[in-house]
């Protein structure tokens, strides 16, 4: 019988009544005495009494705090990192502020010579980019980063009430999984390794895998492996893509949701799942971070409408949808091919066509990865969807799994590499379908920023991995 233990752990000792700036206005009322702490963004002085503007990275919202005008005062600068103990008060506008008694001084400013944001500028992101160390400091950065989190918590506990697993998937590993070539290869940096290791008719380079070695395009193959032994699970993991690509929804580093489903048999119920998925994760997210998302559509001069939230959203067929941008082909800025997929410019067109997100299904099956489930009806398709959203395109893409064995043996774009993937089909397989979602394109949907690379911490694209 496991008993749980009664341990008496030590607390560390933290300033009496200090609280986040975010929680001010929840948890305290007029006459409150409390402590606050942060960075100086801005000061202006009156007669009697200096005005502080305090941020310590919990809010977008300035708070301020009112400090009596007097020479130990007078140093009070831009860019300081400052203690703050006082009454709460209402502020003319409404708003709380704290009445300072007493403040101290934890850090001298940072606005000294080559400190490269000066505060009440509005500041390009391209030139916020060159500074990636500093720039949590910015505050649309330091919103997108509180929005980022609360994301990625709602995605967690949504998956956690349906009972889904979560699998560390690894980020080394011997396929590309999409197979398309854009893999980032993985070797030691070390020739003196590289030789003790070595072993006869293995390539120098291959000495420490025996094989060679990439960082991971996508999770999906060792989420299936994991999903014929314990059911429904998912992982939320970084990939790598080695493109040559500098567009504003891109990124040679980003993190992936993905999930897989067993026992699934319909694409459309996958489209479903991936539809009631989408709007309960947004929702939670409306609802815990609703001043940090309109801050962020403001600055980015973007809609706060997500009207998508509250209609039914669409399901074309390719042979449709290709139908629609052929009839419309004068009003498409980029050409139609058939033998690849939609542009950027076309999905949105779909989009706007339908006037609701639209899941495209049942695709070419010379356009789709060799896992993806080939219609009986007509060999010549796939059960594969690609979710297209508003201004960002295509969000999610996703397929049922090729559950035959024989007929996934078969396929001409196989790797030699899989025939453990093969095995999983013929010890025990059942259905199963999935998607995979970029996390950071989603949080271009959300919040309008246009840029991805805004997104993220601490972005990675051609040409760029600083830090």
């Amino acid at each position: 019988m496991i008993k749980a233990l009664n341990l008496k752990t030590s607390q560390p000792r933290s300033r009496s009544n200090s609280q986040r700036i975010a929680q001010v206005a929840k948890s305290s009322k007029p006459g409150d005495s409390l402590s606050i702490q942060g960075w100086i963004r801005n000061v202006r002085k009156l007669k009697s009494h200096t005005f502080l503007d305090i941020n310590d990275g919990s809010t977008s919202t300035k708070f301020q705090v009112v400090v009596p005008k007097t020479p130990e005062n007078q140093h009070l600068a831009p860019g300081s990192v400052i203690s703050a103990e006082g009454q709460i008060q209402v502020a003319p506008n409404g708003s709380y502020e704290l009445h300072a008694s007493h403040v101290e001084t934890l850090a001298d400013g940072h606005l000294q010579e080559g400190y490269p944001f000066a505060p009440k500028q509005k500041l390009p992101p391209e030139y916020v980019r060159e500074h990636l160390h500093l720039r949590s400091r910015v505050d649309y950065i330091a919103a997108q980063m509180r929005i980022r989190h609360k994301a990625q918590k709602a995605i967690h506990d949504y998956m956690d009430e349906l009972d889904f697993v979560q699998i560390n998937t690894p980020l080394l590993t011997t396929n590309d999984c999409e197979g398309a070539g854009e893999v980032f290869r993985v070797q030691p940096d070390s020739e003196a390794l590289l030789k003790t290791m070595a072993k006869p008719n293995v390539p120098a380079e291959q000495s420490y895998f025996d094989e060679k070695v990439f960082l991971s395009v996508s999770g999906q193959l060792h989420l299936e492996a994991m999903t014929y032994g314990l059911g429904n699970t998912y992982t939320f993991s970084p990939a790598f893509r080695a493109e040559n690509s500098k567009s504003p929804l891109h990124l040679a580093e980003f993190y992936m949701f993905e999930a897989e489903l067993s026992h699934l048999k319909e694409v459309d119920k996958l489209a479903a799942f991936i539809e009631q998925m989408l709007k309960s994760i947004t929702t939670r997210l409306l609802e815990s971070s609703s001043d940090d998302l309109n801050f962020c559509q403001r600055n980015a001069n973007a809609s706060s409408d997500l009207a998508w939230l509250n209609v039914p959203w669409k399901i074309a067929s390719y042979d449709e949808a290709l139908q629609i941008l052929q009839d419309n082909a004068d009003s498409l800025k980029t050409p139609i091919s058939i033998q690849d997929g939609f542009s950027k410019d076309q999905e949105l067109f779909l989009v706007s066509h339908f006037a609701a997100p639209v899941f495209v299904v049942d695709w070419p099956a010379q356009q789709k990865p060799f896992y993806m489930k080939v219609s009986r009806s007509n060999p010549n398709r796939v059960h594969a969807l690609d979710l297209l959203m508003p201004a960002v395109g295509e969000l999610c893409g996703g397929s049922l799994r090729e559950s035959d064995p024989s007929v996934l043996s078969s396929h001409p774009q196989l790797p030699k590499n899989l025939s453990w993937y093969v095995d999983l089909r013929k010890y025990g397989g059942v259905p199963t379908g999935g998607f995979g979602m970029g996390f950071e394109r989603y949080l271009q949907l959300v919040t309008g920023v246009k840029n991805i690379r805004d997104v993220i911490p601490f972005p990675r694209y051609p040409h760029s991995c600083k830090m």
